[in-house]
């Protein structure tokens, strides 16, 4: 009688977590009408305000994502810029409802500081800029230089470690936003800029001459970049997680923004018919309409297009490791089923 009693307050309990896990961060966002992302301070290619405002990059873009699955309307987003130490932070606290920032995902972040993150949105590695007059060949020749970076990222422990390795002495030149941190590498003040090898390629893209600057070969760390939502919300991390994977199921499938509401109406492939809610109900698994993913086509297009429009297109970045594992490459979605 004991053991059945304690079954059924386990039961119980259970149920009343799955409630309180539904009333969360969904229901806040349908309430408020928008989504509260946080994004980058501007980092080209990634999350960047244009010449009229308007946020673009793969990070901007992911944010709406989200929220046209949640919303209907992929422009229904309030962009919230944050330095490298807020980014963690501000989803713990409440500030945003998710954060998509060139944010790697660590065991440290993921387990002990009050978030969980999602599903990898590009891999990526640190490495080193410097300038062409310099005739520094590779990293390894660094020894006694000054490196500008950034606080409150992996950064600095990765120079730290690199340097260490390698028997090189390196002064970190640390500053507080990236931005800082790129314009006194530009001025002379530091020898080399070191962050993430694609925000390399992209702040040199956009120096007055980028050739007197080279990127040097060494990639110094793994670097997977993810979306993170506030820890215990499990129904918001689902929600998270599955747009982004849907995003790369649509690329692997051939779905377009262009062709969305054909494909939802006449593809025979059952995979697609799922995903698009033309047969079953893999929305109402997540608490969302039977047209999420749909929505978040029409919106913003395929993993591939956000990559091609963001990051080939305006900075060359070829797809390498961010390719789908059909070509060689890491994008491996989980089946949407």
């Amino acid at each position: 009688m004991r053991n059945s009693t304690k079954l059924a307050a386990i039961t119980v309990a259970a149920l009343a977590g799955a409630g309180t896990a539904t009333a969360g961060t969904l229901e806040d966002v349908r309430e408020a009408g928008e989504l509260a992302c946080g994004v980058s301070e501007g980092v080209p290619g990634f999350s960047n305000p244009n010449s009229d405002g308007v946020w673009e990059g793969l990070d901007a873009d992911i944010c709406r994502a989200v929220a046209a699955a949640v919303l209907g309307d992929g422009n229904a987003v309030r962009f919230v810029p944050l330095a490298s130490k807020q980014k963690v932070l501000a989803v713990s606290s409440g500030q945003v409802d998710m954060t998509s920032r060139t944010t790697t995902w660590t065991m440290k972040r993921d387990s002990a500081e009050g978030v969980d993150f999602t599903a990898v949105v590009f891999y990526d590695g640190q490495g080193f800029m410097t300038s062409a007059a310099a005739g520094i060949a590779s990293a390894t020749k660094l020894n006694e230089a000054t490196v500008c970076l950034t606080t409150g990222t992996t950064t600095e422990l990765n120079l730290a470690d690199f340097a260490r390795a390698n028997d090189l002495t390196l002064e970190p030149v640390v500053f507080e936003g990236k931005r800082e941190a790129v314009e006194a590498y530009a001025s002379g003040r530091c020898d080399a800029l070191t962050t993430d090898s694609s925000q390399l390629a992209a702040f040199r893209a956009g120096f007055a001459d980028p050739s007197e600057h080279v990127i040097l070969p060494e990639v110094i760390s793994k670097e997977p970049l993810a979306p993170l939502v506030a820890h215990g919300d499990n129904q918001w991390k689902d929600i998270v997680t599955w747009v982004v994977y849907g995003l790369v199921t649509a690329e692997e499938f051939g779905v377009t923004q262009a062709n969305v509401a054909d494909m939802a109406a006449n593809s025979g492939n059952p995979a697609v018919q799922r995903m698009l809610g033309a047969t079953g109900d893999t929305g109402g698994f997540i608490g969302l309409e039977s047209s999420w993913m749909v929505d978040v086509l029409s919106a913003v297009g395929n993993y591939g297009e956000i990559y091609d429009r963001n990051l080939t297109s305006t900075l060359g970045l070829e797809r390498g490791v961010n390719a789908q594992w059909t070509e060689g490459g890491l994008l491996y979605a989980m089946p949407i089923r």
